[in-house]
């Protein structure tokens, strides 16, 4: 998209595709009935509302009634976490997690969970031999995320559900980097809960999704009290546009993700491949199981934040976008294993559908350029 910014950082967030913010503007200043609204004009919206359920149903293979809207992940993940409500008090999840999840579950162990953090080998993946050995008869939930944000890991999501359900318990996926990416079917991967959001596939920010499972849904007890709305498990006034746009970008990914998928790696792989040329830079993570535009780099003896002000118009990350220029290495850099000193010289790189191969090209020469006076002390 024509704009003085070279972004390569879409796992942060997207732009909104064009023709979902033409989806969305009537809802503004047209048909800007409330949709739980009795009366004919706010029925009329509510359809459309049923509509988007149906199209983000679709995406992910479930049922309209298993989708409960948001304000986003976050949200997802919290009424997840913290709205299961069983007899068990045992939740297991990784160390490689989005803190959304991290400090959800910091707050469990405050009301008396117990959480066990799921180590991660050198390139970021988990040992499925170690995750039964800490399930137990307490166990509630595993929670493992389907790609890791900084990484593009992917984990084993089927094999990771089948072994919680073989031992007795539930499983939940914080699929944000996934869904409207890749192709996902919560059905045949027995997921029992997974939080996604819109601005993640170039939908608008601030709505999000919780699948839940209809065959646990009675499990689930609300984290916002109020009108009642969505079944009563997530009351307030419906961000109409927002789910309308979601609805929509649900529709684009079902239709146009594998060509927007083969267009990406290419250029991802092309961008990989000329950095790694800078002598002293190396991938982190698993360069076989992750997802198709994502790379981090480390470039060695590097000051990533010192990079990244560099780099200008060039639109990278350190990490994830909640603490994406700091002072901190990455939670998730060091859970692999890496130094403070190299997890503070690594960049994340994620490409999207409106990446260009000119803005690939230029950004390439940019750090390059870049490495080089910092590396001489300029």
């Amino acid at each position: 998209m024509d704009n003085d910014f070279v972004y390569l950082d879409y796992n942060a967030t997207t732009p909104v595709d064009p023709r979902i913010l033409d989806e969305m503007l009537p809802f503004f200043n047209q048909l800007y009935a409330n949709s739980g609204s009795a009366h004919l004009f706010g029925l009329t919206v509510k359809e459309s509302v049923e509509n988007a359920a149906e199209e983000v149903a679709e995406l992910i293979g479930a049922h309209p009634k298993e989708i409960t809207f948001t304000s986003g992940a976050t949200e997802s993940v919290n009424l997840a976490l913290k709205g299961f409500k069983a007899n068990k008090n045992h939740i297991i999840t990784i160390t490689t997690e989005h803190k959304a999840v991290l400090d959800t579950c910091l707050q469990l162990e405050k009301d008396g969970f117990q959480i066990d953090y799921l180590r991660v080998d050198h390139l970021g993946n988990i040992n499925l031999s170690e995750l039964g050995s800490l399930i137990n008869e307490r166990t509630l939930m595993v929670c493992i995320m389907f790609v890791n944000n900084e990484t593009g890991v992917i984990h084993p999501i089927k094999e990771i559900a089948e072994l919680a359900h073989r031992n007795g318990c539930y499983f939940f996926c914080d699929a944000t980097q996934a869904v409207g990416k890749i192709p996902i079917n919560v059905k045949t991967l027995h997921i029992d809960m997974m939080a996604f959001s819109a601005h993640k596939f170039y939908g608008p920010k601030g709505v999000g999704v919780l699948y839940i499972s209809s065959d646990i849904k009675n499990k689930i007890q609300p984290q916002i009290q109020g009108g009642g709305q969505q079944n009563n498990l997530r009351s307030g006034t419906l961000n109409v546009p927002g789910i309308v746009g979601m609805g929509k970008a649900a529709q684009i990914a079902v239709e146009e993700m594998e060509v927007d998928a083969q267009k990406a790696k290419k250029l991802r792989d092309q961008l990989e491949n000329e950095l790694l040329k800078i002598p002293q830079t190396s991938i982190n993570g698993d360069h076989s199981a992750r997802i198709f535009n994502t790379t981090n780099i480390c470039f060695e003896g590097i000051n990533s934040e010192e990079l990244i002000i560099s780099l200008g118009n060039i639109c990278v990350s350190s990490g994830s976008a909640c603490n994406a220029v700091t002072t901190k290495p990455s939670h998730v850099l060091q859970a692999m294993g890496m130094s403070d000193q190299d997890a503070l010289s690594s960049i994340r790189f994620s490409i999207g559908k409106y990446t260009t191969l000119s803005e690939i090209e230029l950004a390439v020469e940019k750090i390059q350029k870049a490495v080089l006076q910092l590396r001489n002390g300029n």
